[in-house]
């Protein structure tokens, strides 16, 4: 099958390629940097002639309130109506555990905004939620610093590494559509300070964590689960300090 990455070359992106490929089948990793860019529409019909699934693993450049929202939009829209065009039979989208729980957060407004134009566009489609990946807790801790302390939600999140998400959304790929809401996280449910501090002790950094509920997350405060998985998701098996020792000091 011919199977078209949107964001291909991006971490998830260039993760999920080659696992594609090596399962026999014809992969374009599809990006604005080879040409095919999905807010434009430059190239992307040529992209998907012959396509049998299409996957969106794209980012917004900007995580503005209106910018990422005309990316997730315009995007979408573009994509849904060159699926529709090529004959695409099977389309997926990776969001965000917490996309459908986060009013506040500019950024999961435009996913669920996304999701929502999936859900409706009429082509066969499976969306993928993932909750937060390993290797962004230290862009969590760094965008919380003030005043000599890093401020972080005491709320729960489920991390995951990267390359599971990848693993999960290739079995999503060669799967039947769902024409549904598919999720998956790490295997361990625990405060978001507590992960960051662990981050932290790992980098050799000793600054104060200052845990709270009313930490806002990313511009928006969280309750309890927003960042964690309904009953089942899927569950994969690397846990953070797993991670954290073969990282050995930075990610």
């Amino acid at each position: 099958m011919k199977i078209v990455i949107i964001g291909g070359t991006g971490l998830i992106g260039s993760k999920l390629a080659p696992l594609l490929a090596s399962r026999g089948h014809e992969v374009l990793q599809a990006s604005p940097s080879r040409g095919v860019n999905a807010v434009t529409g430059e190239g992307l019909q040529p992209a998907l002639v012959g396509a049998d699934i299409v996957v969106d693993v794209s980012n917004s450049p900007s995580f503005e309130d209106k910018a990422v929202l005309a990316f997730f939009e315009t995007g979408t829209r573009n994509l849904i109506a060159a699926a529709k065009q090529a004959g695409v039979r099977h389309c997926i989208a990776l969001s965000v555990v917490g996309s459908d729980r986060l009013e506040g957060s500019g950024y999961l407004r435009a996913k669920l905004a996304q999701e929502r134009l999936i859900e409706n566009s009429g082509l066969a489609y499976t969306i993928l939620r993932a909750t937060q990946f390993f290797e962004f807790i230290g862009a969590i801790a760094e965008t919380g610093r003030k005043d000599g302390a890093v401020h972080v939600s005491s709320q729960l999140m489920q991390p995951l590494l990267s390359d599971e998400v990848a693993i999960a959304l290739a079995d999503v790929t060669l799967g039947e559509p769902a024409n549904g809401i598919r999720e998956v996280a790490g295997p361990e449910a625990a405060p978001l300070a507590d992960f960051v501090g662990r981050w932290l002790r790992k980098q050799g950094d000793a600054s104060k964590i200052v845990a709270g509920a009313e930490v806002p997350y990313f511009g928006a405060p969280l309750a309890l689960r927003t960042l964690v998985p309904n009953d089942g998701a899927r569950i994969m098996p690397t846990r953070f300090d797993d991670w954290l020792g073969r990282v050995a000091g930075g990610a």
